[in-house]
């Protein structure tokens, strides 16, 4: 899948998932490398990952664009992972793939004087 509209829109992917903690060792020993790798493919620019108080686990990752996305996704260390993962690591997992159409950045920079009120 090529979408035109994405080809040079940042790239988000929703990854939700279950962990079955049958195989939690196994997976905390891969997870890092895997994590490592993304970190060096072209394009990447973020990765997060949250849990749930029920468990559920969040993960967020940005690319640059979509070939980019789509290289990490074909990359031959990150689909022998995915085969894992779907072999045992997981229960359940969502994935969401997003072309990112707008964005607005805040930050708060407290403490200096252009913040005071005249």
């Amino acid at each position: 899948m090529n979408p035109p509209a994405l080809q040079s829109a940042k790239i988000v992917t929703v990854f939700r998932s279950r962990l079955d903690e049958a195989h939690g060792e196994d997976y905390a020993a891969l997870a890092p490398e895997i994590a490592a790798l993304a970190k060096e493919m072209p394009g990447f620019l973020s990765a997060k990952t949250f849990t749930a108080s029920d468990g559920e686990r969040v993960t967020i990752v940005e690319f640059d664009n979509w070939e980019h996305h789509e290289a990490w996704s074909r990359h031959p260390r990150h689909l022998d992972a995915k085969r894992l993962g779907i072999q045992k690591f997981y229960l359940r997992y969502d994935i969401t793939v997003c072309g990112v159409i707008a964005e607005r950045h805040f930050e708060a920079k407290r403490g200096s004087s252009d913040d005071a009120l005249s």
